[in-house]
């Protein structure tokens, strides 16, 4: 990497370090806001997700923040260990990833801290919620349409994301063979599937990325950047898998780049876009998820952090820099606020153009992250 490449990323890192700072106390209860102006609430799911980049700046005010969230969260679990949707509100429930995501904190922080029994109890109760959300009492956790992090986009059943989630809490916090259990039912032959159905789990036959979703004879075998890439990172995809997935998933943006899909260097969260000919499409993507846009396809940083770091992981270091060095470039333009570094929430696919939030809470967070396991040449905390 040359020097003024060097330069570029520890500039970005002080702007990324900065927002977190900025955001760090927000009007609910005095906690983190999700973004610098337009979110001033505390998303759960965008808060934990932000702990990877807290950890990695080793920053101790952003840190007391990050065990603050934990602790509120904690005090508002529901009864039956359910984590709510807001930090602040234990009313807001519904969301399918905001207690895997704790779990998943959880175990990093008590890793990372010492503290081998911090929130014991809390965790117990949201383990025994996570063992409920199995449709069919067996391994794989299911959910409702529009409950993780896709709040526009349909995910039915066995969803990706939710379930790399549930594979990185159980090994992290040393449930080894529920863990062996959980990555057979994704990866093999019994997940209370059909076993004369042709495909089983999450695989997709002739590809190396796994399904975006699956329920009993229903699929969708787009490719869910997010969920792959946490696929990677938390060993669900084994090292020949996860090498394949990468050369897979930049083969088919180069051939989207080439028919004016994609104009930027980074990946799309979901590809191919869902368009409104096909049958799953839904009358609301008109207005809130076009193809290449939002949930259906834009390009999402924290995302495209989360990417980076599973290139780490897969043992491809030149990439992975190539792609810290794009990501560089994207956390620049905002869409509203006059700042050097806009780190917006997400950018259209088909011409670049920032259209969430500025000073994303999420995109200045994995961007720390991400240069981070660039620069030690590993994937942190997994």
């Amino acid at each position: 990497m040359t020097p003024a490449c060097a330069t570029s990323i520890q500039n970005a890192k002080r702007a990324a370090l900065e927002v977190l700072l900025h955001n760090a106390k927000g009007p609910f209860d005095g906690l983190p806001r999700t973004a610098g102006w337009g979110y001033p609430e505390p998303y759960t799911r965008d808060l934990l997700i932000s702990a990877l980049g807290i950890l990695a700046s080793g920053n101790q005010e952003l840190l007391v923040s990050l065990k603050r969230v934990m602790a509120t969260l904690v005090r508002h679990q529901s009864p039956r260990g359910h984590i709510p949707s807001l930090v602040h509100d234990p009313d807001d429930r519904g969301a399918s990833d905001t207690t895997p995501l704790f779990l998943l904190v959880l175990g990093i922080l008590r890793r990372v801290t010492g503290e081998a029994t911090y929130l014991e109890r809390p965790a117990g109760k949201a383990l025994r919620w996570m063992d409920y959300q199995t449709t069919d009492d067996r391994v794989l956790v299911a959910q409702q349409p529009t409950s993780d992090w896709r709040d526009e986009h349909w995910v039915l059943g066995h969803g990706l994301f939710v379930n790399t989630l549930v594979h990185g809490y159980l090994k992290g916090l040393g449930f080894e063979e529920r863990a062996r259990e959980h990555q057979e039912a994704v990866n093999g032959p019994d997940n209370g599937v059909d076993r004369s159905h042709p495909v089983s789990g999450l695989v997709v036959r002739g590809r190396p990325t796994y399904a975006m979703w699956s329920y009993k004879v229903l699929r969708d075998e787009r490719c869910d950047l997010l969920g792959n890439s946490l696929a990677i990172l938390t060993g669900l995809a084994s090292p020949t898998r996860a090498s394949r997935m990468v050369t897979w998933i930049e083969a088919e943006c180069e051939a989207m780049r080439s028919r004016g899909e994609l104009a930027l260097e980074l990946p799309p969260c979901f590809f191919p876009f869902v368009l409104p000919t096909e049958v799953d499409w839904h009358p609301r993507y008109e207005l809130y998820n076009l193809p290449g846009h939002y949930h259906n396809g834009g390009v999402w940083p924290f995302v495209c952090g989360f990417y980076v770091a599973a290139l780490v992981a897969a043992g491809r270091q030149r990439l992975a820099e190539e792609k810290l060095l794009a990501l560089t470039d994207l956390v620049r333009p905002a869409r509203k606020a006059q700042v050097a570094y806009g780190f917006n929430e997400w950018f259209r696919a088909q011409d670049g153009l920032p259209s969430g939030q500025d000073w994303q809470t999420w995109s200045a967070s994995m961007y720390l992250y991400a240069a981070a396991c660039v620069k030690q040449g590993k994937a942190l905390y997994f």
